[in-house]
């Protein structure tokens, strides 16, 4: 009994190479799923008999054998595994897994993929097989899948739930979604001050099984309110015979429900906590955040930051439909095309400055896209910054004078390298020495001009409400592209005015 006990707590705590062989299994596991597909559909057994299971998704042609097959694969995965592969699937293939997924994992791979692929597994699924999916569920992942389940689904749900469920469920769905209300774990060990640590002893005993990301029991007084904690090492060595009030740590960190999720996450990253307490206005303890929770609010944000830059939905399931996809990319697209055509006119503006110097045709390009890459490395670190909570309107204006000195720096070392190139490629001609000046003045000015717009997109839309990082990309090239062919030409139309039409 001793060694199973021993087996069950190292399983439980995992060293990270195990973490990425699961991770290099499930990368083996999509791809023999994806050829026991193709092999069946390519090759099918001609006299074996077809699998058939309407329970998630109606009639599938698919041979006993490879049902087998994909079920063998599927049974030792991990359901945030098997959700990265459904994810990974075109829809058809997707749909055939999931037919075969144990249907105990149902609930906990809803929650893990994203919000496009979720509503393609939801649709598959019949009434009650969503309703025994949702059951398994504990009431704060049931609160991130209200939007996606039909309503007659959550009302049986609900009528399943206990009293204080059904209260810890409207709870989660009062909190916006970004807070660390809707975040919020409801399962804790909470202890009174007065209690000794037998006492604390004998309570874990009498537990079924604790909650996930155990490492501290929170001191609460008769009516909730939050009073400190006790670690589980402190627990575990002390003397028996003490009392918890005198062993808790009362300054450790608390969190309200209407906390931004991101704001924690920071805390989380900083003090390298694994659960914190959360606890509402009039002081009383209302749940705890954990670990997990905020590895994925990093990974979503980080996910949300780098596609919102050119414009797409971090939760769109890339097997969508064509249309569909097509459709959700319009808006950037016919914002790109405009910026293009209007950076066209400000070329075409210059024609006879071209005519007259066509090697212009030739640097120009090098103007817009050196800059374009200083804009967007001003435009990252600010969004990261911002992102992180470290730029305050006290520190705003030196970070950007800070900014902009780099940026004149660059220009100047960056100008002068590409005057000496461009010279050392026209050397021969009577435009050589002034194309040199007319790129060091462009490179200098329009690197500049990128810094200053990769600051300043992301801190206007922060101050509109909206996320610095979206479609940040497409506005900076748009700037440095049309502000860079303005100045480039605009200089050399300036300097080259005597040049005679060629």
């Amino acid at each position: 009994m001793q060694n199973r006990e021993d087996q069950e707590i190292r399983e439980g705590f995992r060293p990270a190479a195990d973490a990425a062989r699961d991770s290099d299994e499930a990368s083996r596991a999509l791809a023999r799923i994806q050829q026991v597909l193709d092999e069946d559909r390519e090759h099918p057994s001609g006299g074996d008999e077809k699998h058939s299971d309407s329970d998630k998704g109606g009639e599938y042609r698919l041979s006993l054998t490879a049902a087998m097959e994909l079920r063998r694969i599927l049974e030792p995965l991990h359901p945030a595994d098997i959700a990265w592969i459904l994810e990974a699937l075109p829809v058809d293939d997707r749909l055939v897994v999931w037919e075969l997924v144990k249907s105990e994992s149902d609930g906990d791979i809803l929650v893990e993929v994203n919000d496009g692929v979720r509503e393609t597994l939801i649709e598959a699924m019949d009434r009650d097989e969503l309703v025994d999916a949702v059951e398994t569920l504990d009431t704060d992942e049931i609160a991130d899948l209200v939007d996606d389940l039909p309503p007659d689904v959550m009302a049986e749900v609900q009528e399943g739930l206990s009293h204080e469920e059904r209260a810890q469920l409207r709870a989660a769905m009062s909190y916006p979604e970004d807070s660390v209300g809707s975040r919020m774990d409801f399962e804790l060990v909470s202890i009174r001050e007065e209690a000794t640590v037998e006492v604390v002893l004998q309570y874990f005993r009498r537990l079924s099984e604790i909650p996930d990301h155990l490492d501290q029991v929170f001191v609460v007084d008769r009516a909730g309110h939050f009073k400190g904690s006790l670690s589980l090492t402190q627990i575990l060595t002390s003397d028996p015979s003490r009392h918890v009030r005198e062993l808790m740590r009362k300054d450790i960190l608390t969190l309200n429900p209407l906390d931004d999720a991101s704001d924690a996450a920071q805390a989380f990253e900083r003090y390298d906590l694994v659960s914190a307490p959360v606890v509402d206005e009039a002081g009383r303890l209302v749940g705890r955040l954990t670990v997990d929770e905020m590895v994925d609010v990093i990974r979503e944000e980080s996910e949300e930051d780098a596609f919102a830059a050119v414009g797409l939905d971090d939760e769109q399931d890339i097997f969508a439909s064509v249309w569909e996809t097509a459709k959700s990319r319009w808006v950037w697209l016919g914002i790109n095309l405009c910026t293009a055509f209007f950076a066209s006119r400000v070329i075409s503006a210059f024609d006879g400055t071209i005519e007259r110097v066509v090697a212009l045709a030739a640097l120009m390009p090098i103007v817009a896209g050196m800059a374009g890459n200083s804009g967007n490395q001003t435009l990252t670190l600010l969004v990261r910054s911002l992102a992180m909570g470290q730029v305050t309107d006290a520190n705003k204006s030196d970070l950007l004078k800070k900014e902009v000195a780099v940026a004149v720096i660059n220009g100047l070392v960056w100008g002068v390298i590409a005057a000496l190139c461009a010279w050392a490629l026209y050397w021969d001609t009577p435009e050589g020495l002034m194309l040199g000046v007319v790129m060091f003045l462009a490179m200098l000015l329009n690197i500049i001009v990128g810094a200053v717009v990769g600051l300043a997109v992301p801190l206007l839309l922060r101050y509109f409400g909206r996320d610095p990082a979206m479609g940040g990309s497409v506005l900076l090239t748009f700037t440095t592209d049309s502000g860079g062919f303005l100045i480039f030409l605009g200089l050399a139309t300036f300097f080259f005015r005597n040049v005679p039409a060629a």
